[in-house]
């Protein structure tokens, strides 16, 4: 059963294979299962090329499925019409757009593998990316809110230095009365009197507008800081919100950068495998020598070409004797002088009907 399962896969006659010796099915039987086997391999590469872009193991299943029937039907159709010639070359050139099909097919199973295989390595250079992307993410949405923020923190200080400078003229104010008390400075006398008075009375009304301002200004500032609080949560919020996007930077397309990123001898080496477990079918076909079921192939070949060249030359022969003869008879009605009559007469009758119709149609337009 299984045997006659790998000769369907090798597109052979199974008919013409079964008149054959073991060693003729042995040979199509192996080129079967390579067949075959190509196209599970094209079923795992496929599936898990679509898990890496569905995340989904069913849609993967579905696809990977139709993909490796079209590549078993493909090579089976390349494997069986390969036809043996009497000379390799021959051979080779009609085997020739067969093989780049072949590769192209090689290319495209093998890449998904490849990212399977690597996918540790491809995992690191991926993380590294996605560093760098946060890095830049981050910094790109500072940025943007880097002129709010900026704004925001020189309102603040700008209200924090006009309470500083009110302090600083309040104690000076203070220094400049008591100074005056001790007798230290000013009018350098001893006691409270009308200067100190005066000079008490500046310090004490400057300390009510620093009241006022501290009050206004820490009422300002306590504003400007809730929207600094308000900008920085926008900002992590923007972060945040973009991080998921970053962290879904791992599709079909970015392993395969990623893998290109990597040395490429190991990956090149796994694709001449894939491209040599895709062409073995050719060119274990165009290697072998011309057997048994070749010979009786080209035998019923030759001899339907010959039975349809033979047919055809009938047919050719039969429609110009059949003209042949229809020429004779007709001549020989031609020269009947009671067909000639007739002729004759209808087609008098035919033109005295046309010329009366005529002459109808002109006295109707009168």
């Amino acid at each position: 059963m299984l045997q006659n399962f790998f000769m369907l896969c090798s597109g052979a006659d199974r008919d013409l294979l079964e008149d054959c010796s073991q060693g003729e099915k042995t040979k199509y039987v192996g080129i079967g299962a390579t067949v075959f086997f190509t196209a599970v391999m094209a079923f795992i590469a496929s599936a898990y090329a679509l898990f890496t872009v569905f995340d989904s193991i069913y849609p993967a299943l579905l696809f990977g499925l139709v993909w490796s029937l079209l590549i078993f039907n493909l090579d089976r159709f390349i494997v069986s019409t390969i036809k043996k010639r009497d000379r390799f070359w021959d051979e080779f050139l009609q085997a020739t757009p067969r093989i780049i099909l072949a590769v192209i097919i090689a290319i495209v199973i093998s890449k998904p593998l490849e990212i399977k295989i690597f996918e540790k390595e491809i995992n690191t250079v991926l993380l590294k990316e996605k560093n760098a992307m946060e890095l830049a993410n981050k910094k790109e949405i500072s940025t943007y809110f880097k002129t709010d923020l900026d704004k925001n923190k020189a309102q603040i200080a700008i209200l924090k230095t006009d309470i500083l400078s009110k302090e600083k003229e309040v104690n000076d104010l203070y220094s400049t009365y008591i100074t005056e008390a001790e007798g230290t400075a000013g009018t350098k006398k001893l006691g409270k009197g009308p200067v100190y008075s005066e000079k008490r009375q500046k310090h004490d009304a400057a300390l009510q507008d620093l009241a006022l301002l501290k009050t206004a200004n820490e009422t300002k500032i306590a504003d400007l800081e809730k929207q600094a609080a308000t900008f920085q949560s926008d900002m992590d919020k923007k972060v945040n919100e973009t991080q998921p996007i970053i962290e879904g930077f791992d599709g079909l397309m970015a392993r395969i950068n990623a893998l290109d990123k990597l040395p490429w001898l190991p990956s090149f080496f796994i694709m001449l495998l894939f491209l040599a477990i895709e062409t073995s079918p050719i060119i274990a076909k165009l290697l072998s020598p011309k057997g048994e079921y070749d010979l009786k192939q080209e035998e019923l070949e030759t001899a339907l070409k010959a039975t349809l060249t033979q047919n055809k030359y009938q047919r050719e022969l039969l429609v110009k004797t059949s003209a042949t003869m229809h020429d004779i008879v007709y001549a020989d009605i031609a020269q009947d002088k009671k067909l000639y009559d007739l002729q004759r007469k209808n087609a008098e009758e035919l033109l005295e009907l046309q010329s009366n119709g005529f002459l109808e149609k002109q006295k109707r337009t009168l």
